[in-house]
């Protein structure tokens, strides 16, 4: 990427992104507060888990999303999506600007 990269070709790298997910995936441990239960023993508790957990705000709610283990790795390529997906939002208005600045508003094909 260029400074100078035109408002076609950052368009067509947003729309080769694929998949997107906000947020970020932490690793989670739980208890069930099952009477009993491993994760309840006094003097060697053993919680749940791991789990691993999406947590994201969007459009101001927040969220969570449960992920598989066999899937952490599409979900981690979907976040990824998403932070490029932003940075070129970024790089896509200023090439608007510049080319604006630059043709002004003559409508291109």
């Amino acid at each position: 990427m260029n400074d100078e990269e035109s408002v076609k070709s950052i368009s067509k790298r947003l729309s080769k992104l694929g998949l997107m997910l906000p947020g970020k995936i932490n690793t989670q441990w739980t208890q069930c507060k099952t009477k009993g239960c491993r994760c309840m023993d006094k003097k060697n508790p053993r919680k749940h888990g791991p789990y691993n957990q999406l947590s994201f705000s969007f459009s101001g709610k927040s969220s969570t999303m449960n992920i598989k283990e066999k899937d952490l790795k599409k979900a981690q390529k979907c976040i990824a999506n998403y932070k490029q997906f932003q940075e070129l939002c970024k790089q896509l208005v200023l090439a608007n600007i510049r080319e604006i600045r630059q043709d002004g508003f003559k409508k291109k094909k």
